[in-house]
């Protein structure tokens, strides 16, 4: 097969795509989107509880493929040290982007956006995630996002396609059908670190403001954005 190009497959190509990698494995499915998908790959992450799955993925099968980080500058300190450690132990080729307006500037213009309700969050997300990642895919002419999103993590996320064009490039997830069983064994078989806070009772992790270890009648939702959005905007508008 000759390379695809986002701008002219059709959508019927693109079902048909979606039903041969829904037989391979997560590995073939990266191996084939690196051989058939053209331009630039990279990999996004946000060092939560399990990314580091997705990381090991890509290192043993593109070890030098960029890895994009966005630090909104409010991760947690254990979040920053597990990146570290991450970076370290699996070599990644890590590439940090940050908004472009301060904790403080922001703060400053628009108060603390995270407690201004759903429409705070959002604009917040924007300022702190979307607009820097956007930023990333340009700068590094990225045509094949990959991503480590799955279908039982969300409600949201449940109808995602291994395959997907967004924004006039190529997305892949490769791991859309793994459950979280698959998640574990894949730490255990490879004795991956934990992120630290995972012991502490946090299932998602993303800024300190707005994440919440689950408790005892919570519903997963509500340990991120206080239950009043589930996506920041990255991959989903939600």
């Amino acid at each position: 097969m000759s390379l695809l190009h986002s701008h002219t497959i059709s959508e019927d190509a693109l079902a048909d795509i979606n039903r041969q990698l829904a037989g391979l494995s997560a590995q073939q499915r990266i191996a084939w989107a690196l051989e058939h998908l053209p331009g630039t790959h990279a990999l996004s992450t946000s060092f939560g509880v399990q990314s580091a799955v997705s990381l090991h993925l890509y290192a043993r099968i593109q070890p030098d493929i960029p890895v994009i980080m966005v630090d909104t500058g409010y991760l947690f300190p254990e979040t920053y040290r597990y990146a570290d450690q991450l970076t370290e132990l699996l070599g990644l080729n890590l590439q940090v982007f940050h908004p472009a307006i301060g904790n403080a500037w922001m703060e400053a213009r628009l108060g603390k956006l995270w407690e201004a309700g759903s429409d705070g969050i959002a604009r917040y997300n924007q300022l702190r995630k979307v607009e820097p990642m956007q930023r990333a895919l340009r700068e590094l002419q990225v045509q094949c996002w990959h991503a480590g999103l799955r279908r039982d993590q969300a409600d949201t996320r449940k109808h995602i396609a291994f395959l997907d064009i967004k924004d006039g490039r190529f997305k892949l997830h490769p791991i859309a059908d793994w459950s979280d069983i698959d998640i574990g064994a894949y730490f255990l078989q490879h004795d991956l670190p934990e992120h630290p806070l995972l012991q502490q009772g946090y299932v998602s992790v993303g800024d300190v403001h707005t994440t919440r270890p689950l408790q005892p009648g919570m519903d997963v939702s509500q340990t991120r954005f206080f239950g009043l959005r589930r996506e920041c905007g990255l991959h989903f508008d939600l």
